[in-house]
């Protein structure tokens, strides 16, 4: 039997807030250069999420939840504390663990799979299990 953690879901806080204004703002912004969010980068187009996001996604085995920093759950919001976008693991405890910081996102590039790879890694080196 392992000693390590099991990782409930795994939750992305975007850096962007998800009232229509804030998605509307967000989209604006982001087009004059304004505003960025590595996360957005890596989940969705120009409009809509990403096929291949989907797809990397479903090679998880465990949930991956989005959220706006105006909606993330109080619990992860004590954990990002305003650092945004960021992943974080909830445990099957009820703890929340980061992750994946700005910089860490920023570092895949836009690429679904390294995102993946990257929390996989990332709750590994923590002592977490996300399942076979």
């Amino acid at each position: 039997m392992s000693d390590r953690q099991r990782v409930r879901r795994l939750v992305g806080v975007y850096d962007a807030d998800g009232t229509i204004l804030g998605e509307i703002s967000y989209f604006l912004k982001a087009r004059l250069g304004r505003a960025h969010c590595a996360l957005c980068d890596i989940t969705h187009g120009m409009v809509r999420e990403r096929d291949d996001w989907r797809e990397a996604r479903s090679g998880l085995t465990v949930e991956f939840a989005t959220f706006h920093r105006d909606d993330q759950p109080e619990e992860v919001r004590g954990v990002t504390a305003g650092r945004l976008p960021s992943v974080v693991a909830e445990l099957e405890g009820g703890r929340v663990v980061a992750l994946l910081d700005g910089d860490q996102l920023a570092a895949c590039a836009g690429d679904p799979e390294v995102l993946v790879e990257r929390a996989r890694s990332a709750a590994a080196a923590a002592g977490l299990d996300l399942g076979a």
